[in-house]
């Protein structure tokens, strides 16, 4: 038993017995071992590959360095294009957002 006066219990899905539960997706069961919240091991392994992932901020055109000159050129042309798109939609944005109140 924990030291604290109240504790979880959970039944174990393989062999139907009672077992201290912390809540935690990789606890076991005291009588066979195995996971007594299998589903939530998995989206806890899912959630983890989730938060892993790069994900950027702003979509932008990706400049590499070994890209030849004229390419890193018109790429950054590009890229300036996409934050003034960005830039007058988020006016637009403020303003209507202003107007409404």
């Amino acid at each position: 038993m924990p030291d604290s006066p109240l504790f979880a219990s959970k039944k174990c899905p393989s062999c139907f017995q009672w077992s201290t539960w912390q809540q935690k997706p990789d606890d076991r069961c005291e009588h066979c071992g195995n996971l007594l919240d299998p589903q939530a091991a998995k989206s806890a392994v899912a959630r983890e590959k989730v938060a892993n992932q790069k994900t950027p901020s702003v979509i932008l055109m990706e400049i590499n360095p070994e890209d030849a000159p004229l390419t890193r050129f018109l790429k950054t042309i590009v890229r300036g294009g996409q934050l003034a798109f960005a830039a007058i939609l988020s006016f637009i944005m403020w303003v209507v957002a202003a107007v409404a109140g």
